[in-house]
């Protein structure tokens, strides 16, 4: 683990979730960086070090004919709930770690009609995930999962993706 440069790195992931929390940051990175959810009205609800939830409305644009969240706005809502915490551990390291999504399984429980709010409490897990990454060389994986609910606390559906950490070459 990266001892020497702990308290460097616990300031970096404070300021990525000040970033991160900030609403109009986060619409102008959005804007560049992932267009579709900034237009499908996906937010950032909460960041933490522990855990992320990130909102998906039920609207015109993110409806399938089915009347219901169509399943694509609902998987990149849960994503950008893992995606944060794993960006969050990644961004500004001395020892620069890439990330990457390997897999994606998901369950269904309920037609998404409503707002749903997708939460990963998996931030501790990703946290040492890079820190073994950047200490060790070796590949890491994670398997976070994500739990969207409706605002009455109904389960909507489940997400888990599996993230790869590696380090990269020096250079």
């Amino acid at each position: 683990m990266e001892k020497s440069n702990q308290p460097a790195a616990d300031e970096t992931r404070a300021a990525f979730f000040l970033f991160a929390n900030h609403p109009l940051q986060m619409k102008f990175y959005l804007l560049k960086n992932l267009p579709v959810a900034l237009f499908s009205g996906v937010r950032v609800v909460r960041a933490t070090e522990a855990a992320c939830t990130v909102s998906v409305p039920y609207k015109h644009f993110t409806r399938n004919p089915f009347r219901s969240t169509y399943f694509a706005c609902l998987s990149m809502a849960a994503e950008m709930s893992t995606g944060l915490l794993a960006m969050a551990n990644v961004y500004g390291r001395k020892s620069r770690v890439s990330m990457l999504i390997t897999g994606m399984e998901a369950r269904f429980h309920k037609k998404a009609t409503t707002h749903t709010f997708f939460t990963c409490s998996d931030g501790p897990l990703i946290r040492e995930a890079v820190a073994i990454a950047a200490a060790t060389g070796k590949v890491q994986e994670v398997k976070a999962y994500s739990i969207g609910k409706n605002s009455g606390g109904e389960v909507m559906a489940e997400f888990w993706f599996t993230w790869s950490f590696k380090a990269r070459a020096a250079g």
